[in-house]
């Protein structure tokens, strides 16, 4: 029956992610399913808890506000497929969690050492983690050009103390977007294992955007 689950909802996500951009596509959420069942082995969920993981993050971006313009319909739509499908009501309430709280918007303002269950911090993180590294980068680049976003002006700093609001519909470029959000994420992981990989993509970032800001004033670092 689980097995028969997850075939019905991939079969459904590709569908509906079907005419997004490459940054949040069907590769973004395989990636984060497969990263959410790496961590939810490595970090001893049960196997109740694999399956909500797994599923969780199968639905994550499901009408995702950045797309539908709505702050529910990734949980509406989700608790309206998995009713189809006759799941268990425990499950359906802890999918719906995750798919409400995962966003880096819902963090913001909230006090550090806030309760998330275990499931909530495996996607999590699985889904924070695609946004970084060489990944991360691609689907940084991806996003802003598809929402026609200037791509850097230095004379346009990064914004501070962010609340919800102002991320969600505030102007800034695309290379801001590393400082606002990206760079933040490795201290944002809830998990040890998200922690050791996330160090490791956060360098290599860093290391891009030293380079990008060298190579827009016209110079190379190899040189210096």
């Amino acid at each position: 029956m689980s097995q028969e689950l997850i075939e019905k909802t991939i079969a459904y996500v590709r569908q509906e992610m079907s005419g997004n951009d490459a940054s949040h596509d069907w590769n973004h959420i395989d990636r984060v399913r497969k990263l959410a069942k790496f961590i939810a082995t490595r970090e001893g969920l049960t196997e109740s808890q694999q399956l909500e993981a797994e599923l969780s993050a199968l639905l994550h971006d499901i009408k995702d506000w950045k797309y539908s313009g709505s702050e529910t319909a990734g949980a509406e739509a989700s608790k309206e497929f998995l009713d189809q499908n006759h799941v268990d009501p425990k499950v359906i309430g802890e999918v719906c969690y995750v798919v409400s709280n995962i966003g880096f918007s819902k963090e913001i303002g909230q006090q550090p050492g806030t309760y998330v269950s275990p499931v909530l911090a495996v996607v999590q993180d699985a889904d924070r983690l695609d946004a970084l590294g060489a990944i991360g980068i691609a689907r940084c680049l991806t996003y802003g050009g598809a929402k026609n976003r200037i791509l850097y002006d230095p004379e346009i700093p990064p914004r501070d103390h962010l609340n919800e609001k102002d991320y969600k519909y505030g102007q800034s470029t695309t290379m801001n977007h590393f400082a606002e959000k990206l760079f933040k994420l490795k201290d944002m992981m809830k998990t040890e294992t998200g922690r050791q990989i996330a160090e490791q993509r956060q360098q290599f970032m860093e290391n891009y955007v030293k380079q990008f800001e060298m190579e827009w004033e016209g110079l190379d670092v190899t040189l210096f």
